[in-house]
């Protein structure tokens, strides 16, 4: 009975756990946060924190207001290839900055989404090539690197240790860039998974609302129903005592022989979605039926008994599908396959 129980609750929030996932994943790629991201970085590293401070979100709330919806860090794409070393010459004026002449550089792996770049990574070793290509277009890396402090840039101060810890050796200067970019790399993706566990978290708060799924009650319906099936499956040694609940639940249907089927076979996770906001049925004949449950729904959620059962089922969707999918094979004793 323990076992059956743990399992549901499991098979429960490993489900739950991915619908959450699913939804984050899409709204990532919907208003293109992963490129977002990577361009404001670029954009505080390479010219600088804009007229409005920093890129990168400093605060919660601006990880869900101002960059998916007020501030675009992302240049504007461009169809064209990158300049050839020998033919079209990069930008260097006055007017131009660094995140546009590294632009230029990549913009060869870029395809444009609503008049912006889609580029959501650059390799390190790629950044590194375009360093050196806009180096060459420079003169050398004396040459970036005095453009780079005439114009103001942050990047100066990275690029120049790099160069000194060279001693002007190219290819030690080449891979050293590579390691720097690589490592600024990892720090940015640790940044944006912290951001990523408030939106989670945020996310598993609205799911567990919108499906009022209250853990506890869950668990005890898992036993509950368990110990009923039990109590009918050992009618013969039990006495007729055993049917009593059964009785109760089907007395009124007219078709009592689909009520018992039912009761015995619906499982406690489908009676328990079936108190979402919009539930849906599928009926033995017949069409798909979309239900609204709105009045019920809000009974369940102002409800105060069932708060804690809310708060057990969002703190357990902030371990993420992954965990609950380990617990599962753990529980129920399937190997991992490679």
């Amino acid at each position: 009975m323990y076992l059956d129980l743990a399992i549901g609750l499991a098979v429960t929030f490993l489900l739950l756990s991915l619908l959450v996932s699913g939804v984050n994943e899409a709204v990532v790629r919907l208003l293109s946060i992963r490129s977002k991201f990577l361009w404001a970085y670029l954009r505080d590293t390479m010219d600088g924190a804009g007229p409005h401070g920093s890129w990168l979100p400093t605060r919660v709330v601006d990880v869900f207001k101002t960059m998916p919806f007020i501030r675009d860090p992302r240049p504007a794409h461009e169809a064209r290839p990158a300049p050839s070393s020998a033919g079209e010459v990069p930008r260097t004026g006055t007017g131009a900055s660094m995140i546009n002449l590294l632009y230029e550089r990549v913009r060869e792996i870029d395809h444009g989404k609503q008049g912006r770049t889609s580029i959501a990574e650059i390799p390190p070793a790629r950044f590194a090539v375009a360093v050196m290509e806009l180096a060459a277009a420079n003169g050398d890396v004396e040459g970036l690197l005095a453009r780079l402090q005439q114009m103001g840039s942050p990047l100066y101060g990275h690029l120049k240790g790099v160069w000194e810890s060279a001693q002007g050796d190219l290819d030690r200067f080449r891979k050293g860039v590579e390691r720097w970019f690589d490592g600024e790399m990892e720090r940015l993706s640790m940044l944006y998974k912290r951001y990523a566990k408030w939106v989670l978290a945020v996310l598993g708060v609205a799911v567990t609302l919108l499906f009022s799924m209250d853990g506890l009650e869950y668990a005890k319906t898992l036993l509950r129903d368990d110990a009923f099936r039990a109590s009918v499956t050992a009618v013969a040694g039990s006495g007729q005592g055993a049917y009593e609940e059964l009785k109760a639940r089907c007395g009124g249907s007219g078709d009592p022989v689909a009520c018992v089927t039912e009761t015995l076979s619906e499982p406690a996770l489908v009676k328990l979605m079936g108190q979402a906001l919009v539930s849906v049925s599928l009926p033995a004949d017949g069409e798909p039926e979309v239900r609204w449950n709105g009045g019920a729904w809000w009974d369940r959620v102002s409800t105060p008994s069932h708060w804690p059962g809310f708060v057990l089922t969002s703190v357990a969707l902030l371990f993420g599908a992954p965990f609950w999918w380990d617990v599962l094979r753990r529980i129920a004793g399937l190997r991992s396959r490679r």
